[in-house]
Parts: C-alpha cells; sequence; structure tokens
C-alpha cells in the first residue's frame, strides 16, 4: 500500500511540473517551433485585404509580413469570424488578432495585447444624398445599422440603444447599406477613408459623425511572450523609419502612433 501511495504521488507531481511547463512554454517558441504565425483577420481595407492577385495585403498585413521574417517564421493569413476571435485565439487556430482590432477593456482582459500603435474612431456611413440628414447622434434614432458583430462599431451602436443589422465584417455591413438592406453602418474611420466616397467602389456612400476614438493593437493568447516581442519590433520598425514607410503606402501615416 506504501509503494502505491509512493507512486501515485510521483504520478500527481510528474503530472503537475508537466502542467505547469505547458502553462508558462513560451508562445514565442510555440511559433518558431511550428515555423508558422497564423494571423486572424477579416477583409479590411486598409488594414488587411486582398490585391489582384489574392494576396493579403494592408498595412496590419505588412507588418505582420515583417514581425513574421523577424521571428523566423512564415506568415499564415486566416480569415475569421470576428465575433469568434478569442475562442480562435485560445484554441490555437491562431496565433494573434491583426486586423484593425480596437484595445477595448474586455479585449485587453482575454488576450496579451501589443501597445497601440494607431489612432482610430467608429463613424456613420449613409447614402451620401442623405448625409445631411445625418450630422447629430439624435438625427440617427430611427435608423437601423449593419455592424460587423462583436466589433467596436456594434459596441458603440448597442450604447446608443440604436437597432442593429449584425454581419460578419465591416466590408458586409458597407454592402448592407449600398443594397439598401440596412440604412447605415458605423464602421472605423480607417477604413471608412478608404473604401466609401469619390473614386472608390463606394462612390454613392459617405461617412459622417464619429462615435467616438480609440487606438488599435495586436492580440495574443494571455500570457505569450509575443506581445513584447512585437512590442520591441514596432519600436525597432518605427526608429528605422520603416513603419511610417508603410503608413504611407496605405495612406494611414496621420494615424501612425509613435513607438518608443
Amino acid at each position: 500500500m506504501k509503494k502505491m501511495l509512493v507512486m501515485l504521488l510521483a504520478l500527481v507531481m510528474a503530472f503537475s511540473m508537466l502542467t505547469a511547463s505547458a502553462e508558462t512554454a513560451s508562445d514565442k517558441q510555440y511559433v518558431i517551433d511550428k515555423g508558422t504565425l497564423v494571423v486572424g483577420i477579416t477583409d479590411f481595407a486598409p488594414m488587411d485585404y486582398k490585391d489582384a492577385e489574392g494576396n493579403w495585403i494592408g498595412f496590419d498585413a505588412d507588418v505582420a509580413k515583417a514581425f513574421a521574417a523577424e521571428l523566423g517564421v512564415k506568415v499564415e493569413f486566416v480569415e475569421i469570424d470576428w465575433d469568434n476571435k478569442i475562442l480562435e485565439l485560445d484554441a490555437k487556430a491562431v496565433d494573434c488578432i491583426w486586423n484593425g482590432m480596437t484595445l477595448t477593456d474586455a479585449v485587453k482582459a482575454a488576450m496579451e495585447t501589443s501597445n497601440a500603435y494607431m489612432n482610430n474612431a467608429q463613424v456613420v456611413v449613409v447614402p451620401a444624398a442623405k448625409a445631411d440628414q445625418y450630422q447629430t447622434v439624435e438625427s440617427l434614432a430611427e435608423l437601423v445599422f449593419a455592424v460587423e458583430a462583436g466589433s467596436a462599431g456594434e459596441a458603440e451602436v448597442t450604447a446608443l440603444n440604436l437597432a442593429t443589422n449584425p454581419v460578419l465584417a465591416q466590408a458586409d455591413a458597407l454592402m448592407e447599406v449600398a443594397a439598401g438592406t440596412s440604412d447605415a453602418a458605423v464602421i472605423d474611420a480607417l477604413m471608412a477613408a478608404a473604401m466609401v466616397g469619390e473614386g472608390t467602389n463606394y462612390a454613392d456612400l459617405t461617412y459622417t459623425i464619429g462615435l467616438n476614438s480609440e487606438e488599435y493593437g495586436v492580440g495574443f493568447r494571455k500570457g505569450s511572450d509575443l506581445a513584447a516581442e512585437l512590442n520591441a519590433f514596432l519600436v525597432k520598425l518605427y526608429a528605422d523609419g520603416e513603419l511610417q514607410k508603410i503608413a504611407e503606402t496605405y495612406k494611414v501615416q496621420a494615424a501612425l502612433i509613435e513607438q518608443e
């Protein structure tokens, strides 16, 4: 009996050591060992979107490629349901969420986040012909808003007790307004600047008022050492002027936050 108890205690200790090891294992090393940084995104110009050849480009996509190269691994972009981003991350279906993600309290509680790297706001998008009617929050009361499920835009509309029509992505929200199946949309200001108005595919849409101000960050698994790695990399990229060059490529340099 005594021998069995000793063996049982040894097994418990071994299991505890394995569990502790798993909990403290380096996320950076995990990514390096598998040779790929899997990045969770949605179709969101100018941060992550496809070029004519079907390759993912954009400010976030280009910086993610550079970070993966710094780690010595390949990068893989995976489109996710934004509402399930935390589940995707925790299940290791992706290694990070890098898609113009607003640093909300909920995001910070659920993920290990990078420092903020870009300013943003949530703005109201409406048909250009009706823009004069919707220049105040009070004027929005009777509208139905297309919003990306789980997004900062949805949170802002919900906080104002306005009607929502949740969709999978911000790009879908724009399609809803263009098709007339929603009265308006609330999306990121950086996306609105790139996607609506003269010279875009949504020339008949425009954006009017901003509902808040916010900052973007990248999310990793809670406790991940990759967040600190990215912070150091962004400081280096900013000091070299490379981060500014990427921002200028996608015309978002005015929103860039200094990294130091």
